[in-house]
């Protein structure tokens, strides 16, 4: 490991000598995930790309990407597109990246069953800002708005997401 890498421990997650609280999945960590289970995937998994929204922040770092009115991220096992990012009007089931609340405003793309998914073991496995401490996701980790934001900015593209 690297201070590149983000490490997640039992109490919060490492980055460039810091510390940073934290949500996890509500069902907690696996290592046998399986799409809708709401749990977080041990593994070393590689940061591959960065999304935001461009109406409500600067871009955070040049290789964002900026999410666009529909964009979304399909989570449909039955989706020949299942575990990527697709374009509405979209027939099958997905989230939208474009959401009311700020918790996708940035998001951070680990590799997590991709690119070449395996359907059933689970759609995506973002960093995105959190909905209130303590306050689990549906499998992703999630941080503090101020945080996630100082983290984009010293995400390398050796950086890897670190869970024991």
């Amino acid at each position: 490991m690297t201070p590149a890498d983000l490490v997640l421990t039992p109490t919060h997650l490492r980055f460039w000598g810091r510390r940073f609280p934290c949500t996890i999945g509500r069902g907690g960590l696996t290592n046998r995930k399986a799409e809708g289970d709401g749990a977080t995937p041990r593994g070393v998994h590689r940061i591959v790309g960065m999304l935001y929204r461009p109406d409500r922040m600067a871009r955070p770092s040049d290789w964002a990407l900026p999410i666009k009115p529909g964009d979304l991220w399909s989570d449909d096992v039955k989706d020949p597109d299942y575990n990527m990012m697709v374009r509405a009007p979209h027939p099958f089931g997905h989230e939208d990246l474009r959401r009311a609340d700020p918790m996708y405003d940035l998001v951070i793309l680990t590799d997590w069953n991709w690119p070449y998914p395996v359907k059933g073991r689970g759609s995506a496995i973002f960093i995105h800002q959190w909905r209130g401490p303590g306050r689990p996701t549906t499998g992703c980790i999630a941080f503090r708005r101020d945080h996630l934001q100082w983290m984009a900015r010293r995400i390398q593209h050796r950086s890897r997401l670190v869970i024991a």
